[in-house]
């Protein structure tokens, strides 16, 4: 899939591009891997860690239409992961949310289109849907801008996303957090009953390789993963320290959705993910037709998930 292609991450010095960029240089014979990002000193960071001539960084930011035009020439696969994310910083910040998850989005959907680009997947997450804060808000503005883009490509440019939950160990994640506090006396709970989606790289990565090979454009793919609650995740990490309860920040939830009872009308189930059918008259499933129509009103949610890890499981994970 990659053979002699270039491919092109935003937000490539986030945690997830990173890996992926790793993973690319060493597992695929891309002709040239271009890291697009805002931060000169984490490009600085990364291209120390990372010798290789087919790499490229770009410094730029997805704000700036002119600039991703230049970076996508020539370009054939693009992953989009750049986002600003912090829920709190969100809320205080909301047009800054807007211009960078929005407006760059939609600018990266132009300038694919525009420079002929194959394929294009978008990073969502579970905060999308259903979302009751603005970072969640706008992926979800996101979602729509990548899917309504396979009307705008034609047959050219190809438009999906991949959406799932918190990547275990991911800067700002609830363990990254943990792990730095877990020698304090007290760490902070937010609600004891809280669960998440946890999803590890290596599947992130699997997600997102599995849907470019079989994106047809419009599909929404989603994982399937397992739950955890983070009252467990914090006695794992600080078994010493006590909790105390904070209650839920602004825009936080106590439950994560990764697939909401609208979307289950539109959605097709297999043995380790979902996939949502955009409502294109034109749209064609023939790389989906294997999959079982989803039960009307079906909600895939992270308190009702079949799929627990339990301490044990947690522990082996963090270590």
């Amino acid at each position: 899939m990659f053979s002699g292609k270039s491919i092109l991450i935003t937000g490539g010095t986030g945690s997830f591009g990173k890996a992926f960029t790793r993973f690319l240089l060493e597992n695929t014979d891309a002709k040239k891997i271009i890291v697009f990002s805002r931060d000169e000193l984490k490009q600085y960071h990364m291209q120390k860690e990372l010798s290789d001539p087919r790499l490229r960084f770009f410094i730029g930011d997805v704000r700036d239409l002119p600039r991703l035009q230049r970076a996508f020439s020539g370009v054939d696969i693009v992953i989009h992961a750049a986002a600003l994310k912090q829920v709190p910083a969100m809320e205080y910040n909301p047009s800054e949310a807007v211009k960078t998850n929005i407006l760059g989005s939609q600018n990266v959907v132009d300038a694919a289109i525009d420079q002929g680009v194959e394929k294009a997947l978008l990073i969502s997450t579970d905060k999308a849907v259903y979302p009751i804060n603005l970072y969640g808000s706008t992926k979800l503005c996101a979602e729509k801008l990548f899917i309504s883009g396979n009307a705008l490509g034609g047959n050219t440019t190809k438009f999906s996303v991949a959406r799932y939950g918190n990547v275990i160990g991911s800067r700002g994640s609830i363990i990254d957090v943990l792990m730095r506090e877990k020698n304090l006396a007290r760490v902070q709970i937010t609600d004891e009953a809280m669960t998440r989606f946890w999803i590890h790289m290596e599947q992130a990565l699997q997600l997102v390789l599995f849907s470019l090979e079989q994106m047809e454009g419009g599909e929404i793919f989603i994982p399937k993963i397992p739950s955890m609650k983070i009252v467990d995740v914090a006695d794992i990490i600080a078994p010493e320290a006590s909790k105390k309860i904070i209650g839920m920040r602004p825009g936080e939830k106590l439950h994560e959705v990764l697939l909401t009872s609208e979307e289950s009308k539109n959605a097709k189930e297999f043995d380790d993910h979902f996939i949502i059918k955009p409502e294109f008259a034109f749209w064609d499933d023939q790389n989906h037709a294997n999959g079982k129509e989803v039960l009307v009103k079906f909600v895939y949610s992270s308190d009702t998930n079949t799929q627990w890890l339990d301490k044990e499981q947690i522990k082996r994970l963090i270590a």
